[in-house]
C-alpha cells in the first residue's frame, strides 16, 4: 500500500480546490512510480512529482485530422478550466470563491529536465506491463482515440496491487440527452457524455476492479468554457439556450444560472480509482 505522501503543494501559488480534491483521491506515495497519460501538457505531473518517486508524463494527443479551422477560436486541446467552484464550496449566501481561489491557470508544468514529456500513442503505450504503480488520466479518456483501447493499456502497464485513476466528466445514470445536444453545438466531435454507469462498466470490462468513486458537481463561467466553441455562432447559441433556460425556458441539462452578471454552468466530475485484475 503507499504511503500518503504530505500536502500537496507548488510553488508560485495553491492548487485550485478541484485539483487538490483529485490529488487526494489519488493518494500520492513516496513509493509510487507514476504514469500520467494526457492530451497536450495538463497539470497532474507538477502535482504529483514532488510527492512520487518516480514521474512519467505521457502527451498522446492524437495528430489533428486534415483539415484547416479558419474560425480562429481556440482548439479544445487541454482540459483548461478557468474559475471553477465544487457545489457546497461557496459563501454562506452560495456564491462562488474569488477567482483566484478557485481556477486553474493555464501555466506551464515542468516535470524536471531529466523527465520531458513523451509523445505516444494511449492505445499502444511504449512500456513494459506491471511498470507503473500509479496510473493517471484526467479529462483526457475520451479525446485519446478509443476510450476502452485507453483503457486496457492503462491498466496493462499497471502493476496487479497499483490502481489507475480516471477524471472525466459524466452525466447522471437518469440525465437526457439534452446535454450532449450542448456539447455538440460546442464541438461536433464530442463523443457523448457517459453516464456514471457507463464509466464504470467501461473500466470492469477493460480488466479493472472498482475500489473507490468520487462523483461531485461543479459550476463554471460559460465564456472560459466557449472559448473552445468550434465557431462564434455556435457559441452564441449555447449562450442564447442557457439564458432562455435560466427564463424558464426548455432545460439543458446545464442547470445554468446569473451570478455577479456572468452566466454560470454545471457540470458533473467524476473520480474512478481501480486496480488490474490478476
Amino acid at each position: 500500500m503507499p504511503h500518503p505522501a504530505p500536502a500537496v503543494q507548488r510553488s508560485g501559488g495553491t492548487i485550485a480546490p478541484h485539483l487538490r480534491r483529485l490529488l487526494e483521491f489519488v493518494e500520492p506515495g513516496r513509493d509510487d512510480v507514476c504514469l500520467d497519460v494526457a492530451r497536450g501538457r495538463g497539470p497532474m505531473p507538477a502535482a504529483l512529482a514532488p510527492q512520487v518517486r518516480h514521474m512519467t508524463a505521457v502527451d498522446a494527443m492524437p495528430e489533428p485530422p486534415a483539415r484547416t479551422d479558419t474560425s480562429g477560436r481556440m482548439s479544445t486541446v487541454e482540459f483548461g478550466t478557468g474559475p471553477v467552484r465544487i457545489t457546497g464550496d461557496g459563501g454562506p449566501d452560495g456564491d462562488p470563491l474569488p477567482a483566484a481561489a478557485t481556477r486553474e491557470d493555464r501555466v506551464p508544468h515542468p516535470i524536471g529536465p531529466d523527465r520531458p514529456t513523451i509523445k505516444a500513442d494511449a492505445t499502444a503505450l511504449p512500456y513494459r506491463d506491471n511498470a507503473f504503480s500509479l496510473v493517471t488520466a484526467r479529462f483526457s479518456l475520451y479525446t485519446l482515440g478509443d476510450p476502452d483501447g485507453v483503457l486496457r493499456e492503462l491498466l496493462r502497464v499497471c502493476r496487479p496491487d497499483g490502481r489507475v485513476v480516471i477524471a472525466d466528466l459524466v452525466r447522471g445514470n437518469l440525465a437526457g440527452p439534452e446535454r450532449d445536444r450542448i456539447e455538440r453545438l460546442r464541438d461536433p466531435d464530442h463523443p457523448g457524455t457517459p453516464s456514471i454507469a457507463r464509466l464504470t462498466e467501461m473500466i470492469t470490462s477493460a480488466g479493472g476492479s472498482i475500489r473507490r468513486l468520487d462523483v461531485f458537481t461543479v459550476e463554471r463561467p460559460i465564456e472560459p468554457w466557449l472559448a473552445g466553441a468550434c465557431d462564434d455562432a455556435s457559441a452564441d447559441r449555447i449562450r442564447e439556450a442557457l439564458l432562455d433556460e435560466v427564463d424558464g425556458g426548455p432545460k439543458t441539462g446545464t442547470k445554468p444560472r446569473v451570478i455577479g452578471g456572468e452566466l454560470w454552468f454545471t457540470q458533473s466530475w467524476a473520480h474512478v480509482a481501480a486496480e488490474p485484475i490478476p
